[in-house]
């Protein structure tokens, strides 16, 4: 536990999966902005002797129990399905307000899937659980948002390029001894966390497939999109592929906009839009975005001159913006409509 952060001019917050790759980020962004903690807790499946850093103080790391995770003002999960089907329930039950990086809840009916940029509104104090949607997904809907707004959409289909950070730290640590091994001339390991070998390959299959060849990743990605962006009716194609890279996910977006734009007017949508950097010109590539927030968009372009068929090239940080920066964008919003003003009576 790490205590009197800012005496109780914040809240009391507990992260699930601390030690996990988005856990870790979760730690570096909160840091960096400056979210005002009264306390910060740090739970992982056991017990670390270990401590994490935050601030520059020790953050003891304790096994996640329901009776541990009473008594927080709000409850960040950065950890997998299972242990959000264990833990959310009895956290909301206790009061607590429940931001949730899995994919459990993300479609539930009268449970908002926030993008702040986006649709920001829908954070109020009445609600009590906050899913964090897929990490392509956000990064998708961040580049559609500033052209639905101005042309509205009809179709999108897509071709995502994820790095292996989606896949957790064992997805990382995989790369990483793949990369050693072909350096070195040794036998390469076999896969564990992806269905074939990562290294110096990719791989277009992300999740199990259905019966109808779509796999499970490229499901959400489609159902996330229509929720986050309020539009329930727009046909979406996806195909996902992991590549090695490390912590960056690209797509290339074909799309067709409901009414007449000029590349011109999208351009200057996508510029003014909070969270985008836009390219007029050259590309932007996975290292380049590696450890930033905004979601960069580039080679926006008319299909033959078309005023409603374009492409573009749009890279953000998965494991920053596709999860951690939008989770704690989350919790800032609920402090700016009065979370912390409320958990302080409540101590009171």
């Amino acid at each position: 536990m790490m205590g009197g952060l800012e005496s109780h001019a914040g809240i009391e917050l507990a992260i699930v999966g601390a030690t996990g790759a988005v856990g870790e980020t979760l730690l570096r962004v909160l840091a960096e902005r400056e979210v005002p903690l009264a306390e910060l807790h740090a739970f992982a499946s056991r017990e670390r002797a270990v401590p994490l850093s935050f601030r520059g103080r020790p953050v003891a790391v304790r096994a996640a129990t329901k009776e541990a995770l009473r008594g927080h003002d709000v409850v960040i999960f950065a950890s997998d399905e299972q242990v959000s089907k264990a833990f959310v329930p009895a956290c909301i039950e206790c009061g607590a307000t429940v931001i949730d990086n899995s994919p459990l809840y993300r479609l539930a009916v009268d449970v908002p899937l926030v993008v702040p940029e986006i649709n920001g509104d829908l954070v109020q104090l009445g609600q009590h659980l906050f899913p964090v949607g897929n990490c392509t997904a956000i990064i998708l809907t961040m580049a559609l948002w500033p052209i639905a707004r101005t042309a509205g959409l009809r179709s999108v289909r897509v071709a995502s390029y994820q790095a292996v950070s989606g896949a957790g730290k064992p997805g990382l640590e995989e790369l990483a001894s793949a990369e050693r091994a072909l350096h070195d001339g040794t036998a390469e390991p076999d896969p564990h966390a992806f269905p074939a070998r990562i290294a110096r390959n990719v791989i277009p299959q992300i999740g199990s497939l259905d019966d109808a060849g779509d796999s499970t990743e490229e499901r959400k990605v489609a159902a996330e999109t229509r929720k986050i962006l309020g539009l329930p009716e727009l046909r979406v194609a996806v195909t996902t592929v992991r590549v090695p890279v490390k912590s960056a996910h690209s797509a290339a977006v074909f799309l067709e906009t409901d009414e007449d734009v000029s590349v011109v007017a999208l351009a200057s949508a996508l510029r003014a839009s909070p969270g985008i950097a836009y390219h007029d010109r050259g590309i932007v590539t996975p290292r380049d975005v590696e450890g930033h927030d905004d979601v960069h968009v580039a080679r926006l372009r008319a299909e033959s001159g078309s005023k409603r068929f374009f492409q573009l090239w749009a890279v953000g940080d998965q494991l920053r913006k596709g999860a951690a920066t939008t989770a704690v964008q989350i919790l800032e919003l609920l402090i700016a409509r009065g979370l912390r003003e409320k958990a302080r009576l409540l101590r009171a």
